[in-house]
């Protein structure tokens, strides 16, 4: 069976930029976020917004896809989220524009209640991560060869990755995930010049419908 398509299902800051770098280095047309149609149609590979809040609906959309969920140690995860949340915080809360209403639902809908109060809360950030986790595991219990699971930061997730896209290892010219987006840099994806990588605008444009 072909596979369709290959969405990262990973909360923002567990590495949902590495993994995209590493798809492109294995040969996968690659967007690293989706607001057009026509990036969903010419990308294999589609990760964070809005594919971590939607991947129900595109797993019925898009059938016979394959979907990887990251995990990252809350120690590091917290940290990392919340210096994200307050830095976009005031754009996510606007009316008058802001970020583009698929991102705002997004994070709106994972981190809700999304307040400054409870942003700055570490219980509150782990329980939305979890809550998010569970509803993964929850969703692909009965489907374990369609979701693989891995933290980028182990030794033997890459070949993980390489074993559940089918690609003899042999054969790669990657042999692992590059550390980028560290500390407060989040914009590296954007710098990223490859044929494969797909915009997820039109030339800053989305579409209505996605799907």
């Amino acid at each position: 069976m072909q596979v369709n398509k290959i969405f990262i299902i990973g909360l923002p800051r567990t590495a949902t930029t590495s993994v995209c770098l590493a798809m492109l280095s294995l040969g996968f047309k690659t967007a690293h976020n989706a607001y057009t149609q026509q990036a969903f149609t010419h990308a294999k590979v589609i990760a964070d917004t809005p594919v971590f809040c939607d991947y129900k609906i595109l797993d019925k959309h898009f059938p016979n896809s394959r979907f990887i969920y990251l995990t990252r140690e809350a120690k590091s995860w917290l940290p990392s989220i919340k210096q994200l949340l307050e830095r976009m915080f005031v754009n996510l809360q606007r009316n008058d524009g802001g970020f583009n209403p698929y991102l705002k639902r997004c994070y709106h809908e994972v981190f809700a209640p999304l307040t400054a109060e409870n942003i700055a809360q570490d219980d509150f950030l782990l329980q939305c991560y979890q809550r998010h986790q569970q509803g993964v595991l929850d969703y692909f219990q009965y489907r374990t060869s369609d979701l693989l699971t891995i933290d980028v930061s182990e030794s033997h997730s890459f070949k993980q990755l390489l074993s559940f896209l089918a690609i003899d290892p042999n054969t790669c010219h990657s042999h692992g995930f590059e550390k980028i987006n560290i500390g407060s840099k989040v914009k590296a994806w954007q710098n990223i010049n490859n044929v494969l990588k797909v915009e997820s605008t039109n030339k800053g444009r989305i579409d209505k419908k996605l799907y």
